[in-house]
């Protein structure tokens, strides 16, 4: 008896022991490499582990327990305890069930449990199938709500992509890396584009190699993050890598039946070479990982051909003075008058005409009155462009721009560190990049009939190049660990963006034969620096879980503009003097006309434009999230800023999610929002060239809202935007169909929306300085008019608060996993956007403005059609990721909605249609380090709809497709090939 009690001792200890059990194993990925820091956390307790370098992990656990196996970058896997050493392999791929950083301070939040939608995506898969490498395409054709392209003929912003979410502006969605405030650029977007009197945030300074993964909260976060956050946010997280070297070569270009203006080809080449190692450090799974690449970007253009006129024949009298030997800068009236004699397509009529002028009707250009009755005849003004490109042995197209994308050659170095300091979780930190770009692109051709021309130096014309310095550089350095049970985290980010302009084959008109045709135009800066406390704790014995988070911020932003060379902006008299006072005469062209001033296609910045403004701002918040039970969780946080400059605001979100079943949440969220007006639109002055829809020229002058200009015409001051919205939304799972299913509906109110006015110009008392009828000004117009002539400049333009919008939106996201067989996986995503953006109210003019009849200008129709219709309302894209031991077959479909012509003029106002392009690449793993790639970005060569005669706008053939209004660009097909090579 005493035998079997024993026995039965034994094995009742021998079944605790086991049911009890230490359990080792180790977590590998797919091709068998090990996994260190994965987590390992036993269901619905907090017992958890991680793995050690090599993949290995221990925790104490009892048959039959489920482990919940988490790494970023994989599949989320639950596995029952059937053994004491288990083998678990994680599938590539992030899920919408990783832990997510953005939208909730609570460590343990998912993405299909946080109360607002937030997109997860893996830059470690797009970046070996995807054919963009830069960022900001690389998200346009990912992310639905995103919204992003390259523009041209827009001065600066050629060479920065203005970016934006759920159809708002460019400043009103936040940049965060690993959780801290991106700087904005330095570049303020003044030109016809979408986002136009807009800051964003540069992120093609950022490498895509550097990235694990990107977090996009599409929902107000103001109340949480601060300034900027009113469309959403989108959150960086830089790669932790380590005892890995990935390098990858992409090379590719538009093989395109509109390349090379249209003659069909190859052309806007590309190149980009990117690597990315990490090294351990120390025992606690500290690493530094250093990322970057290195791009070279050729330009390309689309315009076919040049139709309107190129020659007068004043330009082909220069012709034949210059087949005689004569200086062109010393041509005389005499010459002029018997050089014209020898011109044949001139009549003997013309010819006597010109022989009988005296000196001022040989300097007059044809007057005509706005009814078409001629007042005056001068045949040296005449169009001779065919027959003069029949005598210089020259076609058309030799006077083209280059409408397409701008050349670009950068490098971009970030690196990521994290270094434990002990057992219990201190850890110091640090992240950092700088960048370097330089750009080239051009503007609108110089004809050598326009007074914008000096024959002389450009006996054919030219075209005008604007060469960009940016330059970019951040660092963020942190220490975080546990102070009782508080978690501690004190950082400070620094942040510089710098754009510098030198305009080059070019030339100051003014100045005639004493211009240079090389300039230093100036440029701006912007620094910001911000710190942080954060202090956050997690109680999970209230209720059914407690997180709590308060801490501060002080942010000092800088503003820099900095003034070109004197030629770069100033306008000459006759005899080479600068003119510095309204009373001084331009050097004018042959038939009178003043000749412009500063380098033409982009005056520089003059010492009047120099300034260095700063400010701080100081901020306070406090964040609550409750898990009131299982299936109920709620959210509230408040956030108070004070800004130096316009003073404080603060700002609520309160949000929930319940969870209806164990594969349904339904979630919504209410909150107000703020964005303070950049320091670029407080400060920004200077002067442009504009062209209009229809290719003439004005020189606008940008000025600040407290300069006089602004007083004289009733423009107030800047003040911050607020919105108030609401989201409302359900995350579903269908665990037998492998679907996750996310809808998401917004409601965001604007009010005291900042836009870029339209153009202001002096009202005249009396003539309208048109048909030889001179203009007369007095008062505050004259007042302005002299203003305008000290700047170079004949109209004003400013930013206001001038608008209230409403934008309202539905997102949806769907994702699919299955395995086909033993070896093939297929993941698809099917995810998309319906917004719609308008204006709401009155525009909110003042009086001044109201009775002088000022404010269709102060918010033209243009700004509402940037605003409402000039980028995709709706878009809608499939992912099909098909993959194997060897194969990677990627199938991408987007359909990019609508968009309308961006003009003044309704009738002009061109709608161009919906269009759908198809993504395909093909990877071949060769060995398990050597990953080969060939693939196309609009596979079948798919361009938006033409620009129509009938509306006007395509400036006699510059424009067969619009520059306002783009959906996806004008590029046309992209092959590419990628070579990918990785050592373990």
């Amino acid at each position: 008896m005493k035998k079997y009690y024993f026995i039965a001792v034994i094995f009742v200890f021998g079944m605790v022991g086991f049911t009890n059990a230490q359990i080792t194993g180790s977590v590998l990925d797919e091709e068998g490499t090990p996994l260190p820091g994965a987590s390992i956390v036993i269901k619905g307790t907090s017992t958890g582990t991680t793995t050690d370098f090599d993949g290995n992990f221990t925790i104490e656990a009892s048959m039959g327990d489920i482990l919940v196996v988490s790494y970023i970058g994989f599949e989320t896997l639950q596995v029952t305890v059937n053994n004491t050493v288990m083998n678990i392999r994680l599938t590539s791929g992030v899920a919408l069930s990783e832990v997510i950083i953005v939208g909730s301070r609570n460590p343990n939040r998912t993405a299909t449990e946080s109360t607002v939608p937030v997109d997860v995506i893996d830059m470690t898969e797009l970046n070996n199938v995807a054919p963009q490498v830069n960022l900001n395409q690389i998200l346009n054709y990912v992310a639905p709500s995103f919204t992003s392209n390259t523009q041209t003929i827009s001065d600066g912003t050629d060479h920065i992509d203005p970016a934006s979410l759920r159809g708002l502006g460019p400043d009103q969605v936040l940049v965060l890396i690993n959780g801290k405030r991106r700087h904005t650029s330095s570049l303020i977007n003044v030109n016809g584009t979408f986002g136009r009197g807009s800051v964003g945030t540069d992120l093609n300074a950022i490498p895509a190699a550097a990235i694990q993964r990107i977090e996009v909260l599409r929902d107000g976060a103001a109340a949480q993050y601060g300034s900027d956050a009113i469309a959403g946010v989108i959150n960086i997280i830089l790669n932790k890598n380590v005892n890995e070297l990935t390098t990858t070569v992409t090379t590719g270009a538009n093989f395109t039946k509109n390349a090379n203006d249209q003659t069909g080809g190859v052309d806007g080449e590309t190149t980009n070479i990117s690597a990315s190692y990490g090294i351990p450090l120390g025992d606690n799974g500290g690493f530094i990982n250093l990322s970057g690449d290195f791009d070279v970007r050729e330009d390309y253009s689309r315009m076919k051909e040049w139709e309107g006129s190129i020659f007068n024949a004043y330009n082909s009298v220069e012709r034949l003075a210059v087949s005689q030997g004569m200086d062109l800068a010393n041509l005389g009236d005499s010459d002029v008058v018997s050089l014209a004699q020898n011109l044949p397509f001139l009549t003997q009529d013309d010819k006597d005409l010109i022989s009988g002028f005296t000196p001022e009707e040989l300097h007059s250009p044809t007057k005509v009155y706005s009814d078409g009755t001629v007042i005056f005849y001068n045949p040296l003004s005449n169009n001779t462009t065919t027959e003069e490109l029949a005598a210089r042995g020259q076609q058309r197209s030799d006077y083209n721009m280059r409408v397409g994308q701008s050349a670009l050659r950068g490098g971009r170095l970030f690196a990521n560190f994290s270094l434990p300091l002990d057992d219990i979780g201190t850890t110091l930190y640090s992240f950092a990049g700088i960048s370097s770009r330089t750009g080239n692109s051009a503007g609108f051709y110089r004809l050598p009939n326009q007074n914008r021309t000096y024959t002389p130096a450009y006996f054919n014309g030219f075209l005008p190049e604007i060469n960009s310095s940016i330059k970019d550089q951040s660092i963020s350095l942190g220490i975080k660990g546990m102070v009782g049970n508080w978690s501690i985290d004190l950082s400070n980010t620094y942040g510089k963006n710098s754009f510098l302009y030198t305009i080059g084959n070019t030339h100051n008109a003014s100045m005639q034969n004493a211009s240079p045709t090389f300039f230093d135009a100036g440029g701006f800066s912007f620094l910001q620096n911000t710190s942080n406390l954060d202090i956050t704790q997690f109680f999970d014995d209230v209720m059914s879980g407690l997180n709590i988070a308060f801490g501060a911020e002080y942010r000092v932003e800088n503003y820099d503009i900095v003034a070109g060379e004197p030629a770069s902006y100033g306008q000459y008299t006759s005899a080479g003097q600068l003119i510095t006072v309204a009373s001084q005469s331009p050097s004018r062209d042959f038939f009178g006309s003043a000749r412009p001033g500063g380098s033409q296609v982009f005056p520089g910045f003059a010492p009047g434009n120099e300034l260095s403004r700063g400010r701080s701002s100081v901020a306070g918040y406090f964040d609550v999230e409750a898990d009131f039970s299982e299936a109920f969780l709620a959210s509230f946080a408040t956030r108070y800023e004070n800004y130096s400059d316009f003073g404080g605001t603060i700002n609520f979100k309160l949000a929930g999610r319940f969870k209806a079943t164990d594969n349904l949440n339904i979630r919504g969220a209410l909150n107000t929002g703020f964005r303070a007006p950049s320091l670029h639109q407080i400060n920004f002055n200077s002067t442009s060239t504009i062209f209009d829809n229809q290719g003439n020229p004005q020189e606008v002058g940008t000025f600040a809202n407290n300069s006089r200009a602004a007083d004289l015409l009733g423009i107030p001051q800047l003040k911050e935007e607020t919105s108030q919205s609401v989201s409302l939304g359900l995350t579903a799972k269908i665990p037998d169909a492998n679907l996750t299913i996310t809808v998401d509906g917004y409601f965001v109110k604007i009010n005291d929306r900042v836009v870029y006015t339209g153009q202001f110009s002096p009202s005249a008392d009396a003539g309208t300085g048109v048909d030889d009828i001179p203009a007369v000004y007095s008062g505050s117009q004259l007042e302005l008019l002299n203003i305008l002539r000290q700047a170079n400049a004949t109209a004003a333009s400013f930013f206001a608060n001038a608008i209230d919008t409403e934008s309202k939106g539905l997102d949806i996201v769907l994702t699919h996993r299955t395995d086909l067989g033993a070896n093939w996986r297929l993941k698809s995503d099917l995810a998309g956007t319906l917004s719609k953006t308008k204006k709401v109210g009155d525009i909110n003019a003042s009086d001044v403005l109201r009775n002088a009849g000022k404010v269709g200008t102060y918010f033209p129709e243009d700004s509402r059609v940037y605003l409402e219709e000039a980028v995709p309302r709706t878009k809608i894209n499939l992912s099909n990721s098909l993959t194997s031991d060897k194969f990677i077959i990627f199938l991408r479909n987007v359909y990019f909605g609508e968009v309308t012509e961006a003009t003044t003029t309704v009738a002009n106002q061109q709608v161009f249609g919906t269009k759908l392009v198809t993504d395909l690449s093909v990877g071949y793993k060769a060995t398990d380090a050597l990953t080969l790639t060939i693939g196309a970005n609009n596979l079948f060569d798919i361009y938006p709809d033409r620009a129509k005669d009938e509306f006007g706008n395509r400036s006699d053939g510059r424009f067969d497709w619009s520059r306002r209004a783009q959906q996806f660009g004008i590029g046309g097909r992209f092959l590419f090939a990628r070579v990918n090579f990785t050592l373990k």
